[in-house]
């Protein structure tokens, strides 16, 4: 039985990132991914009414709107699942705080900072070579000099974080570390035993919650779940699919594996199926 709620879901995110009274969980995390001169010392959570409510995506992209008191605006995403174009859509999300700014009569375009900080719970990157954990991308020239300081793109591949506890050499690296692995701890780890970390998992055990919340974040597990076994489900068909047609073109076993995550076991069993038929 877990302990601690699965940041993973809706109700687990903004129950430690998307509240009031835990605002300072939020600046602590995102003041590990800014630069000094962006560190925010407090911020306001904003409902962005511009922002059209894409219900195709709710079950499987939460977010959190906030802007600093010294101008700096954020949209912090949890994305548990993978939607199309999402470098487009990603993109097409940043102009809405950026037309937000926007004012009536003599204005001269003046903009303040704006940051996207998608955590993920999936691989967008598929191509080996360019595999990364955190990608920060920002607006540069030629020679790749900033071009523009007030628009930033944060993206975290949660499942390319491996570290572990003796290997955590950051701040950063501990909050990863908390966000990845935070359901399956039975107590605070000794790496994360400081007033923070110590918040944020007060925050997130399940002990503390209200009978209605509880309800809540359960119906958000399953949801969680149903989505992650579709997924899978997809992906382990899309495989299957691949290895038959290697397959068919002559391919041998252990090529065919190294090509999908299926065994050798499994492909000799696709290639008996393919023998029947």
């Amino acid at each position: 039985m877990a302990r601690y709620i699965n940041p993973y879901t809706d109700f687990g995110f903004k129950k430690l990132f998307g509240e009031e009274g835990n605002k300072d969980l939020l600046i602590d995390f995102l003041n590990q991914l800014l630069p000094p001169h962006h560190q925010i010392a407090d911020l306001n959570f904003r409902n962005p009414e511009n922002l059209a409510d894409f219900s195709t995506e709710r079950k499987a992209i939460f977010d959190i709107h906030c802007k600093a008191l010294s101008g700096e605006k954020f949209i912090v995403e949890m994305q548990k699942a993978k939607v199309k174009y999402f470098k487009d859509r990603s993109l097409f999300y940043i102009t809405f705080p950026i037309r937000e700014q926007a004012q009536q009569g003599d204005w001269n375009f003046r903009l303040e900072p704006i940051y996207f900080v998608a955590i993920l719970d999936f691989e967008y990157d598929e191509a080996e070579e360019i595999r990364k954990f955190r990608r920060d991308v920002s607006l540069k020239d030629q020679d790749g000099d900033i071009f523009f300081d007030k628009l930033h793109f944060k993206f975290l591949q949660m499942p390319l974080f491996n570290k572990k506890e003796n290997e955590l050499a950051t701040k950063f690296d501990k909050w990863c570390y908390f966000l990845k692995n935070l359901e399956s701890f039975d107590q605070i780890p000794n790496i994360l035993n400081e007033p923070i970390f110590q918040k944020a998992f007060g925050t997130a055990e399940l002990a503390n919650l209200s009978i209605e919340q509880r309800a809540i974040y359960e119906e958000n597990l399953i949801q969680y779940w149903g989505m992650k076994s579709a997924l899978e489900t997809a992906v382990e068909e899309r495989e299957i699919e691949i290895a038959k047609n290697l397959i068919l073109l002559g391919s041998e076993n252990e090529f065919i594996a190294k090509a999908t995550n299926l065994s050798i076991e499994q492909i000799k069993q696709l290639r008996n199926e393919i023998k029947k038929n």
